[in-house]
């Protein structure tokens, strides 16, 4: 059988995060562009909410800088109007082998790959109007870290906006941010200077626990990166890795082999129960991942949302409750018929003649934190027998429980703010709705 070999141009993508991950994005991005016919993209937002942008090529050496003015400063138009078709335009050119792109730390690289997949091109010479995918894919996501700074920003809670990053409308966290970054990624540079030997161990297992298969360069010496250093680090990521890939909700939350032990304090847990969440004391239970919890992320089955899949994502201070479609026991046919075939088969698995494929699923990723002290917290949160008994016998009952997750999220500790069903939200350790 003849296989026809995938003639897009590749894209590597170049992430960090605060002043020394910046740099050394730079430095990796412009020792990757010193390839023959390699072009490097940086995209400058520093002043994005004053609707300008600077644009740098560099090619064969040579870099230009061009500055752009958008109608609307934000890192959407940037991608739409500019990033997308430039990338398309590069693509068409023969001298063209290789893009790198440098990405402002504003610009996540999972929200690029997810818009290279879905968002059409329009009016770009010599090719039919489209998604950017079409002339291009991922080879690969490089995140740069600060070994010295790196986990204070993952556990913390400050809003992107307030380090000058993003624009004032822009709820995003710091936290946020930096874990996605490394979360994404194939392949991790961690610069160690200013890191002590303890920051060191301690970091390393974290990121053993959150990228298992990721490989990493660890230097204090970004000079002696080299291309060849650089190119070996790329070449030793795995041939199932994700390059660009987003995982669904229902994609398996434990990815690769991570270390299921304590070390340096680090600790990923996995939390199951076959009973749904009350959705009051869960409220009150999330306080437990805000405090030495790097990130947590699973499914969530409230009792009362029997037909809702809740997914739930934190990350330091911060935490996302959004849907992710519905559980397959409340699927009329044509649905079941359109689901995914492998969650159906693993659904199979463990499927249970009350509730079908309802459960709770969560990983939890702690540094400072005790076990125990979440698995309780999440295990009062549960339904008791008791009312698992009207789950099951009257639903309608059930559904007159207050839910702070449903159309309505209520918090004393905040204003009431609208939130639709199944919108993305994020609570802050003083439960305020951002």
């Amino acid at each position: 059988m003849l296989v026809q070999s995938d003639r897009r141009t590749p894209v590597v993508l170049v992430s960090g995060f605060s002043g020394p991950a910046m740099t050394g994005v730079e430095h990796v991005a412009v020792a990757l562009s010193d390839e023959p016919g390699t072009v490097m993209v940086h995209h400058d937002l520093a002043e994005l909410r004053e609707g300008v942008v600077r644009r740098t090529l560099r090619v064969d050496g040579e870099a230009t800088t061009t500055v752009l003015e958008l109608a609307h400063g934000c890192v959407s138009c940037t991608l739409r109007a500019d990033l997308l078709p430039l990338l398309c335009t590069l693509a068409v050119r023969e001298s063209v082998r290789r893009i790198v792109l440098a990405l402002d730390p504003a610009v996540e690289a999972e929200a690029l790959c997810h818009a290279l997949e879905h968002v059409d091109v329009v009016g770009v010479a010599d090719r039919v109007d489209g998604p950017a995918a079409r002339n291009v894919r991922v080879e690969a996501t490089l995140t740069c870290v600060d070994g010295a700074q790196w986990l204070a920003d993952a556990t913390g809670d400050e809003a992107l906006a307030d380090r000058g990053l993003a624009a004032a409308d822009d709820e995003r966290t710091v936290a946020q941010v930096a874990v996605g970054q490394v979360d994404f990624a194939d392949a991790l540079v961690v610069l160690t200077a200013g890191a002590d030997a303890l920051d060191r161990e301690r970091l390393g297992a974290v990121l053993s626990r959150l990228v298992p298969e990721a490989p990493v360069a660890w230097t204090d010496d970004l000079a002696a990166l080299d291309r060849a250093a650089i190119s070996s680090l790329l070449h030793r990521i795995p041939a199932h890795a994700r390059r660009g890939r987003a995982f669904g909700a229902h994609a398996p939350l434990l990815r690769g082999q991570p270390p299921l032990d304590t070390e340096c304090g680090v600790t990923l847990l996995e939390f199951a129960a076959s009973r749904p969440f009350h959705p009051e004391r869960l409220h009150e239970a999330l306080d437990v991942l805000f405090d030495g919890v790097v990130t947590a992320r699973g499914r969530i089955w409230l009792a009362t949302q029997p037909d809702e899949v809740v997914w739930l994502e934190s990350a330091g201070g911060g935490l996302r409750v959004g849907g992710a479609g519905r559980w397959l026991a409340a699927m009329d046919e044509a649905e079941l018929a359109a689901a995914d075939p492998e969650r159906r088969a693993l659904a199979a698995l463990r499927w249970d003649e009350r509730f079908g494929d309802r459960d709770v699923s969560l990983v939890i990723l702690a540094h400072d934190a005790d076990p125990a002290e979440i698995r309780h917290a999440l295990h009062w949160a549960l339904v008791e027998d008791d009312e698992l008994r009207l789950v099951e016998r009257a639903p309608d009952r059930v559904a007159e429980w207050s839910d702070p997750f449903g159309d309505w999220h209520e918090d004393p500790c905040a204003d009431p703010v609208q939130a639709p069903t199944g919108a993305t939200e994020r609570t802050d350790p003083r439960g305020e709705i951002q």
